[in-house]
């Protein structure tokens, strides 16, 4: 009687730590999710690709990569921060040269499944305001690209076409008027295309502290809303401290992705949180990972599987540089691979994350990582492992 009640309460602590969520009706929970709760249970299995994508033509570097998307043809969209690009790659482009090695590549880089660039733009230009510190791309389902800023003095995003050229404006570049400003962007983190309402949700996020949505066509204003569903306001927070009560505020916004069936998906980056809610800005339940994570959190990027229950979440740690694999049903931690360094499967700023029809994986990096690499999905089996390390190839 002893054993059994024993192991009943081995069960119930291991399950009670698996999950931190809260119903709609406000109960405010505390606690983090568990690696150790994968054990036994199914989760996606990847291997690093080290051979993709192929190099850059006329000797061109990128700097900081610090957006990712791939469109409905499986092409993936990259975007870097040219000016992040330090001094030594840039030996091709003074004036006079004093290198053959290397120049900035446009802003803007696609990439085929082979891994070859086949196209490439961006910068400023006429009827637009560029940002000054791009951040994030999205390739919507009609085929156009939408770009982000997170400077101080980035209030606006930007759509184009496929080719570059210029369609759309929201916000008006350096004017901004806090969390409830409807007109003006602050700081935007990542853009997510919903194509059964035709719109677009912005992790508003850097400056503000808010998901906002707009129609995508027009891009007139819809709805927003902070942290739990309520009105977001701009007061000023503590540094996190994971364990202090958990914060009534978004701190960092930096994506909202919108799952399949109707909830929205948001990283709450240095709270160590994702806070899940209805399309209408309803709060639903939250979960805390790795929540004793400081500096600049835990939660930096997520895309869903492309199976049709969408049952995994990918979640980037560009802290603790490594993607942890996430069941969407209960948010808890299956498993995590990748691990700091430079080598094929290891990040330095592992940034931004989204997968093919095939359901390969793509990670950019930030600061000097400069780089995107891609994770081929090699079917489910069982979690024999709560950290992998490197998923190098087995053969």
């Amino acid at each position: 009687m002893k054993r059994a009640l024993s192991l009943a309460l081995v069960v119930f602590s291991a399950a009670g730590a698996a999950i931190v969520a809260a119903q709609s009706n406000g109960t405010k929970p505390a606690g983090s999710t568990t690696l150790d709760s994968g054990r036994g249970k199914q989760a996606p299995i990847f291997e690093v690709d080290p051979l993709w994508p192929k190099p850059l033509p006329n000797h061109w570097v990128m700097g900081s990569t610090i957006g990712l998307s791939v469109d409905d043809q499986d092409h993936v969209w990259v975007i870097h921060r040219p000016g992040s690009v330090e001094d030594n790659f840039k030996a091709a482009e003074t004036n006079p040269p004093i290198g053959v090695c290397c120049k900035v590549a446009p802003p803007v880089l696609e990439f085929d499944q082979a891994g070859n660039l086949v196209s490439s733009w961006g910068g400023p230009g006429t009827g637009y305001e560029w940002p000054v510190s791009n951040h994030g791309i999205t390739v919507d389902h009609k085929g156009n690209v939408w770009i982000g800023g997170n400077d101080n003095t980035d209030t606006q995003i930007l759509k184009f076409t496929k080719a570059g050229k210029f369609l759309l404006q929201i916000g008006k570049h350096g004017v901004h008027n806090g969390s409830n400003d409807v007109e003006n962007l602050w700081r935007a983190a990542k853009i997510f295309h919903e194509p059964e309402a035709n719109e677009i949700y912005v992790a508003d996020g850097y400056g503000n502290r808010r998901v906002i949505v707009f129609d995508a066509d027009s891009g007139k204003y819809k709805r927003h809303w902070g942290a739990y569903g309520t009105k977001p306001d701009d007061t000023k927070v503590p540094e996190y401290d994971p364990k202090a009560p958990v914060s009534k505020h978004f701190n960092t916004v930096h994506c909202a992705n919108v799952s399949k069936d109707g909830f929205v998906y948001v990283c709450d980056r240095v709270n160590d949180r994702v806070q899940v809610f209805r399309k209408d800005g309803t709060f639903v339940k939250e979960a805390f990972f790795e929540k004793d994570t400081l500096r600049s959190g835990s939660v930096w990027d997520m895309t869903l599987s492309r199976d049709p229950q969408q049952t995994y979440i990918y979640m980037a740690n560009g802290v603790n540089e490594h993607i942890n694999v996430v069941l969407r049903s209960t948010l808890e931690v299956l498993t995590t691979f990748g691990d700091g360094g430079r080598q094929p499967g290891q990040f330095f700023g592992v940034h931004n994350l989204d997968t093919d029809s095939k359901g390969n994986l793509y990670a950019t990096e930030t600061y000097t990582g400069a780089r995107v690499q891609r994770f081929m999905y090699k079917g489910t089996g069982p979690v024999t492992k709560k950290v992998q390390g490197p998923p190098w190839p087995r053969k």
